[in-house]
Order: structure tokens, then C-alpha cells, then sequence
């Protein structure tokens, strides 16, 4: 069995710990601007904005370091018009039947529906693929381990190199999803996992008056 080649860690930095503190609550406030929007400018995004963020994104842990991601990034406008399409189509079937009353209720204070005009107004659409497995050389399947895990770890690390850049982003999973791989080229190894929808947001954009869980709501130290 081959042996991995360990090298030594001498990228850390180690901060005083009061400077620690403050990084920590800088970061926390800054994240807490964070919002999610379903209005966009069509104002255009330099792609290596994207590049960059789709990098610190690459840089999730994984299972065994497997790496089960893709990201497709749209900017064409026939695609972007092909996806809303299809995708809307999904979505007026779960909106006229599908969902439960509770879930289209939920819904309601989000301000979402069956139409997702977002699709084709925002500049860029990352569309995250988790790799189910893969094929070696021999083409033999390879399984791939935590997959969930690790694309959503990618994917949470994406939104935030998003917001840090300055951009909004809205995070999307089509009712029926699967017409993404025919529609991108894609092999059935691969999952679609969500629509990262990206670029500056509308002028006159407006979000829901919500409030985030405290601290002692989401965490317990023992």
C-alpha cells in the first residue's frame, strides 16, 4: 500500500490571543450583513471575482481529501433562459399540488414562489455537482466518502467568499433538478446540489424582516 508523503505544516499563523478575539468578532459581524436576495442587478461581474471565490471554496476539507466537487459556472443567457425555464416548470408543479400547505406557508415570508426571474437577471449561476463516484484509470468504480458533507462545506465556504467579496448570492435547489445534467453536459457520477445565483444586488432590493437564532439557540458548551 503506498505510503502518503507528509509535508510540514508551516503555513499557520497563530495570532496574540486578544487579536484572536477581535478577528473573531470581526468576522462574525461581517457575516452578519449577510443576507440572501432574490433580487439582482444586471450589472456584470469580472470572472475572476468568481475564480477567486470558487477557489477559497476548493479549499473544503473532503472525505479522504476526495475532493467530490464540480462547479459549473453560467454567465451564457440561452443556458441562464433554458434553466428558468425547465426549472419554473418544476417548481409550478410543486407550488400547485406538490408541497405540503405548511411548506407553501413557510414559504410565503420569504417571499418566494414559483417564479425564479433571478435565474436570467444575475450575472453568473454556480451550479454545484456533487460526484457520487468516479472512474480510475481501468474504469473501475471508485466510491467517494461524505460526499453530502464535504459539497456542503464547499458550498458554505462559496457563499461566504461571495459575500466577502462584496457580491449577494442566493442559494437554490430546483424542485427537479435532474434536468441540469442533461442540460450542462454532466454524467450521471454527478448530482446537482444547488444553484449558488450571484452578482450585485437590485437597487431598490428589499429582504424579509427576520432575525437570526442567538447564540445560546444554537449552541450548548459542556
Amino acid at each position: 500500500m503506498p505510503t502518503k508523503k507528509f509535508i510540514k505544516y508551516d503555513n499557520y499563523q497563530e495570532y496574540p490571543l486578544p487579536e484572536m478575539i477581535e478577528r473573531s468578532r470581526k468576522f462574525y459581524e461581517e457575516l452578519s450583513r449577510r443576507r440572501t436576495v432574490r433580487q439582482f442587478s444586471k450589472r456584470s461581474v469580472p470572472r475572476e471575482i468568481i475564480e477567486n471565490c470558487i477557489r477559497a471554496a476548493g479549499t473544503a476539507p473532503s472525505g479522504a481529501h476526495i475532493q467530490p466537487w464540480k462547479f459549473i459556472v453560467v454567465g451564457n443567457s440561452k443556458i441562464k433562459n433554458e434553466i428558468q425555464a425547465q426549472a419554473e416548470a418544476g417548481e409550478w408543479e410543486f407550488y400547485s399540488g406538490k408541497a405540503t400547505q405548511n411548506w407553501v406557508r413557510d414559504l410565503e415570508q420569504l417571499g418566494t414562489d414559483d417564479r425564479k426571474s433571478f435565474l436570467t437577471v444575475a450575472p453568473w449561476l454556480i451550479v454545484i455537482f456533487a460526484q457520487k463516484y468516479c472512474l480510475d484509470s481501468n474504469g473501475v468504480r471508485k466510491k467517494h466518502y461524505y460526499v453530502n458533507e464535504s459539497v456542503g462545506i464547499a458550498s458554505g465556504i462559496l457563499i461566504t467568499a461571495l459575500h466577502r467579496a462584496g457580491l449577494a448570492a442566493l442559494t437554490y435547489t430546483p424542485s427537479k433538478s435532474n434536468f441540469l445534467n442533461k442540460l450542462l453536459g454532466r454524467s450521471e457520477n454527478e448530482r446537482p446540489f444547488m444553484i449558488v445565483v450571484t452578482g450585485f444586488p437590485a437597487v431598490d432590493v428589499k429582504v424579509p424582516d427576520l432575525t437570526r437564532k442567538s447564540l445560546s439557540e444554537i449552541s450548548e458548551f459542556i
